[in-house]
């Protein structure tokens, strides 16, 4: 009989997330896993069977919680245009928060660092912004159905269009300060 695991591996894979958010998939060691999720390495490597597939997993946790977050604040009343600005400014809040972490977003981190070299991993960040995309891409038809935007506007290239101005902010946020960001969040609601 197996014995219980004696964690919630939720739990451990959200301090995985945060660990590896912090320092990229690379940068982070065997004892950054442990010291993060509070696991000894024999758990870790029995549960998870090592980094990698921990950092897939930690990918796939990032993607319930971050995409659930936008769809929520998408599903809020209001018109297209305002849940979009506030799905994109609560981007420049979390960017600029005061811890000064500036993390930007775990999908784009993996994306930059791993995107293109890594088949599963790019697979898996595809996933995650197809899944914000689609979100979007939910809303701009509803609006346009409705006549909130014109019947000439193409609701999966706005989605599309919306997507790379939320990235973009994550990466942006990095360096640039409240008015820059502000401004690309301004300028991306006068496009829609």
């Amino acid at each position: 009989m197996p014995r219980p695991k004696g964690f919630d591996p939720t739990e451990v894979l959200d301090a995985a997330v945060g660990t590896f958010w912090r320092k990229g998939y690379a940068a982070t060691s065997a004892q950054d896993l442990v010291d993060g999720t509070g696991l000894g390495r024999g758990s870790l490597y029995n549960t998870f069977s090592g980094k990698r597939q921990l950092f897939s997993e930690a990918l796939r946790r990032y993607e319930e919680t971050s995409a659930i977050r936008v769809e929520e604040m998408l599903a809020a009343p209001g018109t297209i245009r305002a849940r979009i600005r506030r799905v994109l400014m609560d981007v420049v809040d979390d960017e600029l928060d005061s811890s000064g972490a500036h993390r930007g977003c775990l999908a784009v981190n993996a994306a930059l660092e791993l995107g293109g070299i890594d088949d599963e991993v790019t697979a898996r960040v595809r996933h995650n912004f197809e899944r914000v995309e689609n979100a979007f891409h939910a809303e701009f038809a509803a609006a346009r159905q409705q006549g909130e935007i014109g019947p000439e506007r193409d609701p999966r290239a706005l989605a599309r269009f919306t997507v790379a101005a939320m990235y973009g902010l994550r990466v942006l946020g990095k360096t640039a300060d409240r008015q820059a960001l502000t401004q690309v969040v301004e300028t991306t609601i006068q496009a829609l």
